[in-house]
């Protein structure tokens, strides 16, 4: 399976981006980088491994309006690493740039599976036991009943095909655990999540993901994206106030405490899992953090590489026909 990395996008292309481009060749990974050939010729000499590149002169930024940048510029790298999965020159991408551009040009030029109404971005978030997906977390600030339930169905099939998930568990994002809590959305959603081919368990507030009750949380992008960012700045905040009393620590007993911090640190880490499926597209697209690093990127080559091959958008297309 041939993953094109979108080799410009992100706060630290194209150092961070071909480094691990490079780091998950090694490990198996078919990647082919997109982007400016000299650029990308100048940081792979870098390392003792060549990679194929495609020529992609620009780069949509950040501040860019995706749908008008995807017109304008018909080379920018996000654009040919869509363009390469759409011609099946590549079987999934990846891509840390402008989460936009990436959901624009995974709509318009690979194309949405049959039926979807919206894709979604289902992130996976580290809780005990074992880890939970959330969407959409970013892609869908407003949407209806009947799209929530679709999230949740691919969401399912997601966490079976991304994390072993049996009979995967959904929950519904709300206010409180009992039914009829929450907006008009969520009353409207719950009646139709029950009759969904899915094992619903009913309303979960914030605080039960840290109890393992989901396999899958399905909530609007609005909701979805702003509780992932606050557990992420909570999860630095204990992070750093433990840190702080470590530090006054006998030198001894603090060298053994932050070994047991990293690895704590590890499974709290974004980068561990490198990036986020976007649902609902007719091939594997990864959505990285700007600021990911090699370690993120390589992550999330072998996260699109892993979906490309246990046919994650295929497995999404007949559950939602049937």
């Amino acid at each position: 399976m041939r993953i094109a990395l979108d080799a410009m996008g992100g706060d630290n292309a194209p150092t961070e981006t071909v480094a691990g481009a490079v780091e998950a060749a090694r490990q198996g990974v078919d990647v082919v980088l997109v982007g400016d050939y000299e650029v990308l010729q100048a940081e792979l000499a870098n390392h003792d491994r060549r990679l194929p590149i495609v020529d992609a002169p620009d780069v949509i930024e950040m501040g860019e309006d995706p749908a008008r940048a995807l017109r304008e510029k018909p080379g920018a790298s996000i654009s040919v690493a869509a363009k390469l999965v759409a011609e099946q020159a590549a079987d999934g991408m990846v891509s840390a740039g402008s989460t936009g551009a990436a959901m624009a040009a995974s709509a318009i030029l690979i194309g949405r599976i049959k039926g979807v109404s919206r894709p979604s971005i289902a992130s996976i978030f580290p809780t005990p036991g074992s880890p939970t997906l959330v969407l959409d977390s970013g892609a869908n600030p407003d949407v209806k009943p009947d799209q929530i339930v679709q999230f949740a169905v691919m969401g399912s099939v997601a966490a079976e095909v991304l994390l072993g998930a049996i009979d995967p568990r959904v929950g519904l994002l709300s206010i409180g655990e009992e039914k009829g809590k929450g907006r008009d959305l969520e009353r409207a959603a719950y009646d139709l999540l029950e009759a969904a081919p899915i094992r619903f368990v009913g309303n979960l507030e914030g605080r039960d993901v840290a109890t393992d009750k989901a396999d899958v949380i399905v909530t609007d992008g609005f909701t979805g994206n702003i509780f992932l960012k606050t557990m992420e700045g909570a999860a630095q905040v204990v992070l750093g106030y433990t840190m702080d009393e470590l530090n006054k620590l006998d030198p001894e007993v603090r060298k053994v405490a932050l070994a047991a911090i990293d690895d704590v640190r590890e499974r709290l880490d974004y980068e561990t899992y490198g990036g986020a499926q976007l649902l609902g597209i007719r091939a594997v697209v990864v959505i990285s953090h700007g600021a990911s690093s090699r370690v993120a990127i390589g992550n999330a080559l072998r996260m699109a590489r892993d979906g490309a091959e246990r046919d994650l958008p295929g497995r999404v297309a007949s559950r939602l026909v049937s």
